[in-house]
């Protein structure tokens, strides 16, 4: 699946890769979908927790071989 916009918060920690997320969030229609890649160990659980507040959906977290995680998020 192609992301409409992707973001790379590669460096930042908590609590930016989740503001960035959501101003990115915030300009985007209904049922896009955000690409996020992130080297914060806590993102995978932040964003988790993010989407369960927000209604938004996290559609895939993984962890890929060089540490970063790539996570894909429907906005609702």
């Amino acid at each position: 699946m192609q992301p409409d916009l992707a973001l790379d918060l590669s460096g930042l920690n908590c609590p930016l890769p989740i503001l960035r997320a959501k101003k990115a969030l915030a300009t985007m229609e209904s049922g896009k979908v955000l690409s996020v890649l992130a080297t914060d160990p806590g993102a995978p659980k932040d964003f988790e927790a993010f989407c369960r507040q927000t209604g938004n959906v996290l559609l895939t977290s993984t962890v890929q071989e060089d540490g970063r995680f790539s996570l894909s998020i429907r906005r609702k």
